[in-house]
């Protein structure tokens, strides 16, 4: 039987830990897998209850953080070849970029024959200066050398990964986009929204608007807010705005929130760990990210019927179904989000024909057990 080696940044509230969950779950009983992982940072929600639910306990590595420290990223080096040597593993695949770094070198350092990496985004625009990007970029290429394939997890990722920012050429790229299981999106809808709508006291003819993501500059939580005041103040409809998430740009948006004099319609919620509660409480989901890959909340919001307002930045437009789930506007084409965000809150023949189409598109497309049955067939392939 193959033994896969997994490992993870860390295990926070997202899209990459239900994939490893998943994927460590159900590969079996063809494959044996270990599933290793990092320190979770302080801000961010914990996902313990995902890996508990599916029965698994990884192994953690303290060492390994979202910071960058070279003495504990040495250590977390020399934990990850410690568990290669004692696991044996036949194949080691890594996700997102730290655990990417550290668990390819250490693969490589091992001998270990098959090496796979996933990118659940890049950091090649929009999160750090010129020169420090160019870095991460040549660090990304010599990995690529190392590794047997790499997976992205769009068309659009694909092609930046090789088109654009060069990093490994097309035929080593393979395309297997995230999996989740949806179904919760479409159990009890009319129970769940009656139970959010009265927590935070909200009318039914209040149209609830909210952004679900970390509270960190790449999601430009500005545009956001900003596209709310245009609304309240273009709009005959009472709006109310839902901030979920947190992070560490949480009191620098709580002040722009206080600057644009929005703190009446705008609620931050922290964390909620019932997507589908939230989501069925909402009337539309906005997302206003200078960068993606491919963000879960849009995936959740379709299997909940949910329309949706985005930039179409990253693996967006390969996970929505332009102007029949979503409104789309270009990265710097502020005013563009401002309008389609309007329209929507308008539009009640508008939102509900932007909601008829996204469970069908969802279902089968971002099911778990697609994503299991393509991982599992590229690992046969590498193999042999």
């Amino acid at each position: 039987m193959p033994r896969i080696l997994r490992i993870i940044n860390r295990f926070n509230l997202g899209g990459p830990t239900y994939n490893v969950g998943y994927l460590t779950k159900y590969l079996a009983p063809g494959f044996e897998t270990c599933l290793v992982g990092g320190m979770k940072d302080p801000t961010e929600a914990g996902s313990d209850h995902i890996l508990k639910n599916l029965g698994i306990e990884p192994i953690i590595i303290p060492s390994m953080k979202r910071s960058i420290n070279p003495f504990d990223d040495y250590e977390a080096y020399r934990q990850l070849k410690k568990v290669i040597k004692n696991f044996k593993p036949d194949i080691v695949h890594t996700h997102a970029a730290k655990a990417g770094t550290l668990g390819r070198l250490a693969a490589f350092s091992c001998k270990v024959p098959v090496i796979v990496h996933t990118f659940h985004g890049h950091v090649f625009h929009s999160y750090f200066g010129f020169a420090k990007t160019t870095v991460f970029k040549t660090i990304e290429r010599e990995l690529g050398k190392r590794s047997t394939a790499i997976i992205a997890i769009s068309e659009k990722q694909k092609e930046e990964l090789s088109d654009i920012h060069h990093i490994v050429p097309a035929d080593k790229i393979k395309v297997i986009p995230l999996g989740f299981d949806l179904d919760r999106f479409q159990e009890n809808k009319e129970q769940k929204r009656k139970s959010f709508r009265e927590h935070y006291h909200l009318n039914e003819n209040e149209i609830a608007v909210g952004i679900i993501g970390r509270l960190v500059p790449v999601k430009n939580h500005l545009l956001f807010l900003n596209a709310i005041q245009f609304a309240l103040k273009n709009s005959s409809k009472k709006v109310r705005a839902f901030i979920i998430g947190d992070g560490e740009e949480k009191e620098k948006i709580i002040a722009q929130t206080e600057h644009l004099q929005l703190q009446s319609s705008v609620t931050f919620t922290s964390w909620i760990k019932e997507a589908d509660w939230a989501l069925s409480g909402l009337d539309i989901l906005c997302l206003s990210s200078f960068n993606e890959g491919t963000p879960v909340s849009l995936i959740e919001a379709q299997a909940a019927n949910k329309p949706i307002v985005t930039t179409a930045v990253g693996g967006i437009e390969d996970i929505v179904l332009k102007n029949k789930t979503a409104l789309l506007s270009g990265i710097h084409d502020n005013q563009a989000f401002y309008e389609n965000l309007l329209r929507l809150i308008e539009n009640q023949e508008l939102r509900q024909s932007l909601s008829l189409d996204g469970w069908n598109f969802v279902k089968e497309k971002f099911h778990y057990t697609r994503l299991v049955n393509d991982t599992k067939k590229l690992y046969y392939e590498l193999l042999r």
